[in-house]
């Protein structure tokens, strides 16, 4: 069973994205993840006295992207991001790749690649903590548009996840699970598992609540793309997706 100290907040940005700002109480140090706005993170912090000295991104969308600028402006924050996207961030202070680290206090942070929805995105594994941030690669019972990858590139990020420890604790940026789950419960209709926690996922929304985050066990359980056997299947099934 996996223990984390460290403290993680949604903050609700734009029309549907999360915003997710990281505190570890042992040296103070807080972190702020794809901020697309900057006025949410900022305030979201200042309410609990944190300062924001690092911002980590995930992939170039403006969406995860526009509020950097203003962040780094008042707090100084070090900019991280993936280096394949270099030239479309120009706010970034430290370029990382496939298997480097970031550190929050003493917790490490480790660099997958994860092309797909975009042609260098990047998620944020720290193990030891069992957390992922998955930007917009892996949803709650659902995955990012392929705008720039493959659906082999996807289908290969939607294996390499699924191989982490079930208790996982996934954070992705957006507040996609109802639509998700809808069409999860058409790819599989018989699936037990779907039925029952989409009855969880509509009581969370009806109370403005998030879904997030999911775990990688619920997703083995329920996404449809997780589940799919091979590429191709994915691949249909990414195909439904996007015509729904």
């Amino acid at each position: 069973m996996f223990v984390t100290d460290l403290v993680v907040l949604a903050v609700p940005a734009l029309s549907d994205n999360y915003i997710w700002l990281v505190h570890d109480p042992a040296s103070g140090e807080t972190a702020v993840v794809d901020p697309g706005e900057a006025a949410p993170a900022l305030a979201a912090a200042a309410e609990r006295g944190w300062t924001i000295g690092q911002v980590w991104v995930t992939h170039w969308h403006p969406d995860h992207t526009a509020g950097i600028a203003a962040i780094k402006a008042q707090t100084g924050a070090t900019v991280t991001g993936p280096a394949a996207e270099a030239a479309k961030i120009p706010t970034l202070d430290l370029l990382v790749a496939e298997g480097d680290t970031l550190h929050l206090g003493d917790h490490v942070a480790q660099v997958w690649e994860t092309p797909g929805h975009t042609a260098g995105h990047i998620t944020l594994l720290l193990k030891g903590d069992a957390l992922a941030f998955t930007g917009d690669t892996l949803f709650a019972m659902g995955c990012g548009r392929l705008f720039e990858g493959t659906p082999e590139q996807m289908f290969a990020n939607m294996q390499r996840l699924s191989t982490l420890p079930d208790e996982t604790l996934v954070y992705g940026a957006h507040e996609y699970t109802q639509s998700n789950g809808r069409f999860a419960s058409t790819v599989e209709p018989g699936n037990e598992a779907v039925r029952r926690r989409m009855v969880e996922v509509d009581a969370l929304r009806a109370r403005g609540e998030p879904t997030l985050p999911t775990t990688i066990g619920a997703e083995r359980a329920t996404n449809p793309f997780v589940r799919a056997g091979t590429a191709e299947e994915f691949a249909a099934r990414r195909r439904a997706k996007d015509a729904a």
